[in-house]
């Protein structure tokens, strides 16, 4: 069938563009502005932003692009020649066509198939952009035409959703202007787009997580930090403490995968040394839109001299709430409202969650300043706390607990637990601890009351190869700054913080709850939803029009942000009520959550951990929401 441009959806061959270099890029990334921009749209050019396109209609070609982001030429996945790809400036209430072309040459790293998914954006399932559940995917030489209605406002990203183009290059910024007024002023508006960028192919990368998932993790402990801990705890509690994180085959510095040991960070494609700059008149109000479009980094940010006052969150507008720093995890957004004056220069620092590398940028008058980039803060060591194994009487020792059954398990039985006092172990299931001796339980009222006390786990965890641990006696946590930035002297954003300007926009209670465990086996780089792996898990099926409750419980040590696609994650407070409207729930260790869905829209959609490699591991499900 021919090419109907009128039709959304369907494939057209293309003339693939003419070849694309960029060079001189050793101090960054950049924009090779080479592209074939929409006829249809229209560029815009202002300090400190590259090339935005705006408009209703857009021409958007996938391809490879020589980059040099670290001083070596590597490809990198590219769309109409830019890194990241080009701002992208809708407007609600408008109805947007983008026509996504596939010229990835023969024989690239990065496959022959591509997509794009439109991170956050309500629209119809098969504009979703997910191969396999959305539509087949963009082969090469041809062409899909994306059509839909834009019914929100706020920032948002878009990014592939093919293998791992992701890491590779493809994504960029998506910003829609609202039809109504904002109840917030600002003079100048910019996107801060941060990245993780890695010159390995990142196959490659995942192949050597699977063998080798500890290989960033340059900062075990030592038999120097052994006898500290011994002067300052003792040796009982620290011989246990090393007891509990080898029987998980864990190690208390493991914060993230991959970390700048590895990782080059970027803000809007650009290395520290490149100076990113956001231009100001003093006094005036900078909008500033953060994107986390990384692949697997958590960033911490703040703009040292300048409160920020935050305006919205995944693209909702929420009450102002006014910090220092603030914790973004990958695929959130932030708007920020900050107020330069008495100076000509402000850093803005973005460090990782580790605590291994950063990248900076300028708030300046001009271009060319530059104001002090702070130290990267000290590396924060995880606790038993952090796990969700504190606030239990085990006699002095917080206990963590590897699942029932697998390696990990064996490996504690192993160990001389003598040291475990007032502890009974005999014939206990420490899948779930259920019966640990707490004292007396004899009284069903005493038994339902111990059992109140301890996260019930999910029966295909037990005996699990894939699960290395579960958590005890998980929390909201909405409140906790998080890891390493608790009691900093800075003010922190929580999600507690968080108020969305607008009640809950369904106002329902939710009719039924679905609990879900983000589980792992961190030695096998393996993950998944109650430790099932996505080949193996059947979809979560919804009933249109239902309003439901998910329940999420952070079985790991590490911090995954969950997406679902095609609906809101209507996040809850501890009481039960409605606190704050996204897209991404960020979910710590040791973390149990709760947010409603309304399945308003029918289809199947992707339902997974936004950390790349977990993501391709297996933690993923498909949803369905059927009449």
């Amino acid at each position: 069938m021919p090419f109907d441009p009128t039709r959304p959806g369907q494939g057209a061959p293309i003339r693939p563009s003419r070849r694309r270099f960029v060079q001189g890029l050793a101090a960054g990334g950049a924009i090779a502005g080479l592209g074939l921009w929409p006829r249809p749209g229209w560029a815009l050019k202002s300090p400190g932003h590259d090339t935005v396109l705006a408009g209703t209609e857009f021409d958007l070609v996938i391809g490879e692009t020589p980059m040099n982001i670290t001083g070596r030429v590597r490809p990198a996945i590219t769309v109409n020649g830019s890194l990241p790809a080009p701002v992208l400036r809708w407007r609600e209430g408008t109805t947007v066509q983008l026509r996504v072309a596939n010229a990835l040459p023969h024989g690239s790293i990065h496959g022959h198939s591509t997509s794009i998914h439109w991170h956050g954006i309500l629209l119809p399932a098969d504009m979703d952009g997910v191969p396999g559940l959305s539509f087949d995917g963009i082969q090469r030489g041809e062409a899909y035409r994306y059509r839909f209605d834009v019914r929100q406002s706020g920032t948002y990203w878009y990014h592939s959703h093919s293998a791992f183009q992701e890491q590779a290059g493809l994504y960029g910024a998506l910003i829609i202007d609202p039809a109504e007024p904002e109840p917030f002023a600002y003079d100048r508006d910019y996107v801060v787009l941060l990245n993780d960028w890695t010159d390995l192919d990142p196959a490659t990368l995942f192949a050597r997580l699977k063998k080798m998932s500890e290989h960033d993790n340059y900062y075990q402990r030592t038999v120097g930090d052994f006898f500290r801990d011994v002067r300052q705890d003792g040796l009982a509690a620290t011989a246990a403490d090393r007891r509990m994180w080898g029987a998980m085959r864990m190690t208390p510095t493991d914060l993230s995968d991959v970390n700048a040991h590895t990782y080059t960070y970027l803000m809007n494609g650009t290395t520290s040394l490149g100076n990113w700059t956001a231009l100001f008149r003093s006094g005036e109000k900078v909008r500033l839109r953060f994107i986390n479009g990384s692949a697997m980094t958590y960033f911490d940010v703040r703009i040292p001299g300048l409160k920020m006052t935050v305006v919205a969150a995944d693209g909702q507008n929420v009450h102002p709430v006014t910090v220092d720093e603030f914790r973004i995890a990958v695929a959130e957004t932030f708007d920020v409202i900050v107020e330069p004056s008495g100076q000509d220069a402000y850093t803005i620092f973005a460090q990782d969650m580790g605590r291994t590398g950063h990248v900076s940028g300028t708030l300046a008058v001009r271009e060319g300043l530059r104001a002090p980039v702070p130290a990267v803060d000290p590396r924060p060591i995880l606790t038993m706390d952090d796990m969700g194994h504190g606030g239990m009487d085990h006699s002095g020792h917080d206990m963590a607990t590897p699942a029932a059954g697998n390696d990990a398990q064996n490996d504690y039985a192993d160990h001389d637990m003598s040291s475990m006092q007032g502890m009974d172990h005999s014939g206990h299931d420490m899948a779930s601890m259920q019966g640990m001796d707490h004292g007396d339980h004899g009284t069903p009222a005493a038994r339902e009351h111990a059992m109140g006390e301890m996260q019930r786990h999910p029966a295909s965890e037990t005996g699990n190869p894939l699960v290395d641990m579960q958590t005890m006696s998980p929390a909201p946590k909405l409140d906790d700054p998080g890891i390493g930035l608790r009691g900093n002297g800075r003010k922190v954003l929580t999600y507690g913080a968080l108020r969305s300007l607008f009640e809950d926009p369904d106002g329902r209670d939710p009719g039924r709850t679905v609990e879900l465990h983000l589980t792992g086996h961190m030695e096998k780089f393996a993950w998944s939803f109650d430790g099932i792996k996505f080949s193996d898990a059947e979809p979560l099926r919804l009933n249109y029009g239902e309003r439901m409750r998910i329940v999420l419980v952070n079985d790991t040590m590490m911090t995954h942000p969950i997406h679902l696609h095609g609906m809101w994650s209507d996040l809850e407070d501890e009481q039960g009520d409605f606190l704050v409207r996204k897209h991404t729930i960020d979910m710590p260790p040791g973390s149990r959550r709760s947010y409603r869905v309304r399945a308003d829209a029918l289809g199947r959609w992707a339902y997974h951990c936004h950390l790349l490699y977990h993501m391709e591991a297996g933690m993923f499900r498909e949803v369905r929401v059927e009449e």
